[in-house]
């Protein structure tokens, strides 16, 4: 199986104005070359805004468009979520495009209740299992982090994806529960988060990351930037034959 080469965007973004942050973007996927993959963080194109009344957009509208194009372009595929609104309810959404324009989706599904956003989004049900070039990847956003029986390796995934908008008060959390998720599921793990300062006064401090399934971690600083990692699949899978941990694992539902 070939490797994969992935690439994180890890952005300082422009509250609620996804024209100049869709600019930027494209920039930074230009100059970060020829990639498999692109991550951008949580709600890329905003910040992690509640006036989702305001914000929301379609799964036929500008954003979802520029990612299908940006794909197609650049023959990458590219995942970010942005606030969508679908059969009358808005959701933060995982938006994941092929290289050829095709889209799947992942619903947020534990909603920010100290932020509110319970309030402002509907929660989603199902997870999102993506295969692309022979990998198995699931997709989730930042609050999702915490409940590791939702990112439960039942699945036998190759890449767990966490797309964040996640304080800098909170850093330290952040980057122990990424090392946690990927040696608890022989993962290779990647969080993406953002930097700056949002519209609420809300500082964040970037810590981007690409884990392996040991625990091994690369972290990004507090700036602006993209970073492009190989992710090895013989190495990974060689090592959960050597170490088969996922054979122990306990059967569960989840309601």
């Amino acid at each position: 199986m070939e490797n994969l080469k992935v690439t994180i965007i890890q952005p300082d973004i422009v509250w609620e104005n996804p024209g100049e942050n869709l600019t930027n973007y494209s920039t930074t996927i230009t100059a970060a070359g020829k990639t498999d993959l692109v991550i951008l963080p949580e709600m890329f194109t905003t910040g992690f805004s509640m006036n989702s009344e305001n914000l929301y957009e379609l799964m036929d509208g500008p954003t979802v468009n520029w990612m299908k194009d940006t794909a197609k372009f650049n023959k990458t595929a590219i995942i970010g979520s942005l606030i969508i609104k679908e059969n009358g309810k808005i959701y933060n959404r995982a938006v994941w495009v092929f290289p050829d324009g095709s889209v799947s989706y992942y619903d947020k599904r534990h909603l920010f209740t100290m932020g509110q956003e319970h309030l402002h989004y509907s929660s989603g049900k199902e997870k999102l299992l993506v295969e692309y070039k022979g990998w198995r990847i699931c997709p989730l956003i930042c609050y999702d982090l915490r409940f590791p029986v939702w990112s439960r390796n039942t699945d036998n995934i190759d890449l767990l994806i966490y797309v964040a908008n996640w304080p800098a008060v909170r850093s330290q959390v952040w980057k122990t529960l990424l090392v946690a998720r990927a040696i608890e599921n022989q993962v290779f793990c990647m969080g993406v988060n953002r930097t700056g300062i949002d519209g609420y006064g809300i500082k964040y401090s970037g810590d981007s990351a690409f884990i392996d399934a040991k625990g091994n971690a690369n972290f990004m600083n507090d700036q602006p930037g993209f970073m492009t990692f190989e992710l090895n699949y013989q190495e990974l899978h060689s090592f959960r034959k050597a170490f088969p941990v996922l054979n122990d694992r306990d059967k569960f539902t989840i309601e």
